[in-house]
């Protein structure tokens, strides 16, 4: 399969859906969730199972938007996350209104807190410098074993998927939380390593072809040679974390559900994005130079 060759449509078919992403998130924004927000949490065990839509009939006269997961062993609790900063007085009258629907005593409240603005901008701190550490970190290694190029070309993979996945996430106004966070990582990791293996073959390949192909040639065949062992890999790791967002509860689905979508993104870049752009920066080398 020709992949350097048709690298233009590769290129374009990333950058159309990154820079669809850019527009919606000039337009309406990503979708921050309470951890990076702050708000109001309230966790409350009414004893028996329930639907969204009975607790909603509570919640929507404080906040229409507010987050109803199921909490507990036997999803007998309900936590509530909204954004607003609800006073004391309006939490406490939330929790009689469900002690009133259901039943409940005192002890039945399981928690209630708020989240402050400062950890929201603490955690976006982190969280970039946590990626930014990674980055730099795999930019280094990869430098180390293979080239500098080499380095270039994954780090620019790994951007992306960040790219790909916070595009999803604007478009389609996913809330985003720390177990995204997580998940990026996650992510970062797994594309990474897909990528050395594809590099690691295009490295073994140069030693025994030398110069009898063009780079574009090395490229194929080192990619041809290893996108069985990629895609398989990444269809059984997909069919694992989708049964896990299928069947897990609200808390695991928030750190499948972009796993899901980087996986997707990070056997792609792998594939079409790294060694195609390896290649198209080292066409651009001058002769006799970098050569491992």
């Amino acid at each position: 399969m020709k992949i350097v060759e048709k690298s233009r449509l590769w290129f374009g078919l990333s950058g159309l859906v990154i820079l669809v992403g850019l527009v919606f998130v000039m337009i309406t924004g990503l979708n921050l969730g309470i951890d990076f927000t702050g708000g109001t949490i309230i966790q409350i065990d009414l004893g028996k199972s329930f639907t969204t839509q009975e607790i909603r009939e509570i919640t929507d006269q404080f906040d229409e938007e507010a987050a109803i997961t199921y909490a507990g062993e036997n999803r007998t609790q309900v936590q509530v996350k909204t954004k607003l900063d609800l006073s004391e007085a309006e939490r406490a009258e939330i929790f009689n209104k469900f002690r009133e629907k259901y039943n409940l005593d005192a002890e039945d409240l399981v928690s209630m807190q708020k989240v402050g603005p400062v950890i929201g901008q603490q955690l976006k701190k982190q969280a970039f410098i946590s990626l930014a550490v990674a980055a730099v970190g795999m930019l280094m290694y990869i430098t180390y074993r293979f080239e500098f190029k080499f380095g270039i070309a994954a780090t620019t993979a790994l951007l992306h998927d960040v790219l790909v996945v916070l595009a999803v996430y604007a478009i389609l106004q996913i809330p985003i939380n720390t177990s995204f966070i997580a998940a990026m990582l996650t992510i970062v990791g797994y594309s990474i390593n897909a990528t050395i293996v594809v590099f690691d073959r295009i490295r073994e390949n140069r030693g025994l072809f030398k110069k009898k192909a063009s780079l574009a040639e090395l490229v194929n065949t080192s990619i041809n040679q290893t996108i069985a062992r990629s895609v398989n890999t990444s269809f059984t790791t997909l069919m694992t974390i989708s049964m896990i967002y299928l069947l897990g509860v609200s808390a695991i689905k928030e750190f499948a559900l972009p796993l899901m979508v980087g996986i997707l993104s990070g056997t792609y870049s792998s594939i079409l994005i790294a060694g195609p752009l390896w290649a198209m920066w080292k066409g651009k080398e001058k002769p006799g130079k970098g050569r491992a």
